[in-house]
């Protein structure tokens, strides 16, 4: 299969996972609410471990160990901050959020522009490494799924219909195709190696400075236990991958 396929596929099936968002509706607020933090848990933890196992060793194997490749990490980390300020973003994880009508069309906004810069990252880690590539796909859908059944919650919560909210998430999803075709295109013109320690930034800040505050919200300490547990385990299939793919 040429990379190209593995791009557009992998980000229609990203775009799929917008849909998971429907199952809020099949499942009583108390067991989502159990499972929600859990999940967010260990997508922190994959995006994480995604990035210190995979997506840094690849970058210093392209680039080396230069100042430039730290600061395109750095780089990826600051976007992905800015735009969380711009927008004031927030994920809304909770399914009890109290999230107001104007803040569901900044969440569709954020998120059509989160999906953009990871389709443009995640492109172009298959460009450089069909294995790579599907290890970053595999982290940021892990993050996808439970920001996908927040922000589902949220958009009902603020008032649209299950069609509409349905509709445009997906919408807002199929940005992340947009993103890795913009990707695929320039590759025949520069070097993209650059988007390897861009995409382990965003990863590193979604997982430390979004995900884990989230969860650490919670003084229980069955809940915290469980949450940690969630992490590491998410830790542990990054590694687990990587001893594979090596």
């Amino acid at each position: 299969m040429s990379t190209l396929a593995w791009i557009i596929g992998s980000s229609l099936l990203m775009s799929a996972i917008a849909l998971v968002g429907s199952v809020t509706l099949l499942l009583k607020p108390s067991t989502l609410e159990r499972i929600i933090l859990p999940l967010v848990s260990f997508a922190a933890g994959s995006l994480i471990g995604g990035a210190f196992f995979h997506m840094i060793p690849a970058g210093i194997t392209q680039m080396g160990s230069t100042t430039a490749f730290y600061c395109w990490i750095l780089a990826g980390f600051i976007v992905f901050m800015a735009l969380e300020q711009l927008l004031h973003w927030h994920h809304c994880h909770r399914a009890d959020a109290e999230c107001k009508k104007p803040l569901t069309y900044l969440i569709l906004i954020g998120d059509g522009l989160h999906n953009f810069i990871g389709g443009l990252a995640i492109a172009g880690t298959f460009l450089i490494d069909i294995r790579l590539g599907i290890m970053a796909w595999l982290a940021a859908a892990a993050h996808e799924i439970p920001q996908e059944l927040g922000d589902f919650g949220v958009l009902i919560h603020g008032g649209w219909s299950k069609r509409k909210a349905l509709l445009f998430n997906v919408l807002s999803a199929l940005t992340f195709l947009l993103g890795g075709l913009v990707a695929y295109m320039v590759s025949f013109n520069i070097n993209i190696a650059f988007l390897i320690p861009f995409a382990a930034g965003n990863f590193l800040y979604i997982g430390a400075s979004d995900l884990v505050p989230e969860v650490n919200k919670h003084g229980d300490l069955k809940t915290n236990a469980t949450n940690l547990i969630a992490f590491i385990f998410g830790v542990g299939l990054m590694l687990i991958i990587k001893v594979v793919l090596e």
